[in-house]
């Protein structure tokens, strides 16, 4: 490390101290800084926010080697090198701009002067690079992925074992945590709860007053047989719904029969709604009967209402004036008593509107409609529905138990949740398999959720502030739509029709857009 000049010409002497207190306290520290190099701009934002949070530490981002030491080499001229703070390098190893180089830019900066210590990443391990970066004096060689706060850690280390730097300096007891303008302060605190007996109900979880009033909604409309219309997003769990209607009402004795309108292909889900006859069509060696014939006398739900097609709309609507079904290739109608309850997360109307579905169905069906609340719109229920989730996958002898700190908590309580309640129970039980018995932290959590900064009444211009300087728009928003398709693929475990849904896209569209990008192969996917 002879190659790093860490004296105490690195810092600023006062002038007006006293001898005696010049000899204890030599020097008075500047802000520290980190500067970060990194092409991934996902990934560089996920750093800088998250060491920014931990650490009273400025963090400068470049997306390439060549923009940092420009910038290092402003303000040389600006401050001379002899009073320059010293700093840590955080830079990636290889850049897709040819001739990048992040083992060269710590070079370069050397020759030029700069106090600091360097740590390097790098997706491409390697023992020849290691060795590389072992002759260059770096601190340490890190290989992604790796955990956020390892990287912090490290961090602490490099200012105060090799820059001198005071901890109590780089993490204050009143850091500012304002630049992430949480929902929720530090004074409030959040606990996880089990759910007693009233807060759950037929599998639903909340103690929140918009979920107590679709639980009241669900009692009424029960012991009747009118069609009754659920909306809401998708994962805030409408066949849980459809399932408390059917047990308390007379039909529970006979089936609940559920179908996805939306994960059948349209040529063949008239079939599988109102069965068939034997030649029908190619394949139809025998007489099969249809999900309204199996729900005889009980309850029929058809979830993702809003993607059946219009000819199939034409025959609910018969059904639900006559209650008969034709089976496919037969004349004959037959006589159903059937109770149909709709789900979607489309706004219907719009769709009305734009001719995708037939307006007399429409209100046919939205006889008693149920509005499911977001999962943002009723955050207080998150520590209860964690708790539940916990208690759910964690073994009987709790030895895989996980438990969250402040931070991680008050994330999961300030995150938007478009998954829902289903994008909640996914990431515990990824967490309690992954991570069983230990301290989840925030750099535990994926990436999306330093990135993905709380909406109180913001709204999408927001999003991004123009730097002075301007942006590469295609960049950003090229960058933008990896993320949305990312996460939509991570919340539906990857299933490009639920995907599709999410990002309100054609699955075709979807696929080709995940093909020109190079994401993992699109046809390893689920459907």
């Amino acid at each position: 490390m002879n190659d790093f000049h860490f004296l105490h010409s690195n810092f600023e002497r006062d002038p007006n101290a006293k001898e005696g207190t010049r000899e204890r306290n030599a020097v008075t520290h500047k802000l520290p800084e980190i500067y970060l190099v990194e092409d991934d701009r996902i990934l560089g934002s996920a750093i800088k926010k998250f060491l920014e949070k931990k650490s009273d530490i400025k963090v400068n981002f470049f997306n390439n080697p060549t923009d940092c030491l420009m910038e290092l080499d402003r303000k040389i001229k600006a401050e001379t090198v002899v009073n320059q703070s010293p700093f840590c390098l955080i830079t990636d190893i290889s850049f897709e701009a040819g001739g990048s180089d992040g083992l060269l830019l710590i070079d370069l900066l050397k020759e030029r002067g700069h106090h600091f210590v360097p740590i390097v990443m790098t997706g491409f391990a390697s023992i020849e690079t290691a060795i590389n970066a072992t002759k260059k004096g770096v601190f340490h060689y890190l290989t992604k992925p790796f955990e956020l706060e390892v990287l912090h850690e490290l961090v602490i280390k490099a200012y105060t074992k090799k820059l001198n730097v005071p901890e109590s300096q780089l993490n204050p007891n009143d850091i500012v945590l304002s630049r992430v303008q949480p929902i929720v302060t530090n004074q409030q605190k959040i606990k996880i709860e089990l759910p007693t007996s009233d807060d759950i109900y037929y599998g639903m979880v909340g103690r929140s007053k918009l979920m107590k009033q679709v639980f009241e909604r669900i009692k009424k409309v029960a012991t009747s047989d009118s069609t009754v219309f659920i909306n809401g997003p998708s994962g805030t769990g409408k066949e849980l719904v459809a399932n408390a209607i059917h047990s308390l009402s007379p039909r529970r004795s006979h089936n609940l029969v559920s179908v996805n309108c939306g994960a059948i292909p349209s040529e063949l889900l008239e079939s599988e709604l109102f069965g068939h006859e034997k030649g029908a069509f190619t394949g139809a060696i025998t007489s099969r009967k249809g999900r309204f014939e199996i729900a005889h006398r009980g309850t029929i739900f058809l979830d993702e209402i809003g993607d059946m097609p219009l000819l199939l709309q034409v025959k609910l609507l018969r059904v639900l004036q006559n209650k008969v079904i034709e089976r496919v290739g037969s004349t004959e109608p037959t006589e159903i008593d059937v109770r149909i309850i709709t789900a979607t997360h489309r706004n219907l109307e719009e769709s009305v509107q734009q001719g995708n579905f037939r307006e007399d169905l429409y209100y046919r069906l939205n006889v008693i409609p149920i509005k499911i609340p977001a999962l943002k719109d009723r955050r207080e229920d998150i520590p209860l529905l964690v708790g539940h989730f916990l208690s759910k996958f964690a073994s009987a002898d709790g030895r895989n138990a996980i438990e969250f700190d402040d931070e991680s908590l008050e994330m999961l309580f300030n995150y938007d949740w478009p998954g829902n309640v289903r994008e909640l129970e996914n990431l515990i039980e990824r967490l309690v398999i992954l991570r069983g018995g230990n301290l989840i932290k925030a750099g535990d959590l994926p990436v999306k959720f330093l990135t993905s900064e709380p909406k109180e009444a913001s709204t999408l211009k927001n999003i991004i502030t123009l730097p002075q300087d301007g942006l590469d728009l295609k960049q950003i928003l090229s960058d933008i739509e990896d993320s949305l398709i990312n996460q939509a693929l991570d919340i539906t475990g990857g299933n490009k029709n639920q995907a599709s849904k999410l990002l309100n896209l054609n699955r075709t569209t979807l696929i080709e857009k995940m093909k020109k990008k190079g994401f993992v192969n699109a046809n390893d996917l689920t459907i």
